[in-house]
């Protein structure tokens, strides 16, 4: 049974996703949008790593509740860990900039910036050379890994997603 819950999960999420992106589809009502997140919410507190990421991003920077908020930083946390880029790059500015769940922890932000540049997302890397060139996020000035890091960052924007950009 777990598997027909997953795959319907997956499913669930993929029609989720395209009432999320798709404004043609169907027009955009408060019923649509009622829909759209009760699915996600649905499909993240299932796991699903996406679902996770979308979802918890909404929560965390469009929410008005701390409640809300905080749960949203664990979905994003919680997707990080599962893999998700952009989840990682999240992870890693609530980090650098703190909030109630997670204190400012510049050595958590490092970490995740580098998972996230590794991986190929473009800004994190920008901002891992932007803070070795000005010693931010404690680490110390260090213009050859600033480069090390702004030559990545030129690899993956020229190899990115256009939705990566988030």
């Amino acid at each position: 049974m777990p598997q027909a819950s997953s795959l319907f999960i997956r499913l669930e999420y993929q029609v989720a996703d395209r009432l999320f992106h798709s404004r043609w589809l169907l027009p955009n009502s408060p019923r649509t949008q009622r829909l759209t997140l009760r699915l996600l919410k649905r499909c993240a507190e299932a796991g699903h790593p996406d679902a996770l990421s979308v979802y918890g991003h909404m929560l965390f920077h469009r929410s008005l509740s701390p409640q809300d908020k905080a749960r949203g930083a664990r979905y994003i946390v919680e997707a990080a860990h599962a893999g998700d880029l952009k989840a990682q790059y999240q992870v890693a500015q609530i980090y650098e900039n703190g909030c109630a769940q997670y204190p400012r922890r510049d050595e958590y932000a490092v970490t995740w910036y580098a998972r996230a540049a590794e991986a190929g997302h473009y800004l994190a890397a920008e901002r891992l050379a932007r803070a070795y060139k000005q010693g931010q996020l404690g680490l110390a000035v260090d213009n050859e890994l600033a480069a090390s890091w702004q030559a990545l960052a030129d690899q993956h924007v020229n190899h990115r997603p256009s939705e990566l950009a988030s």
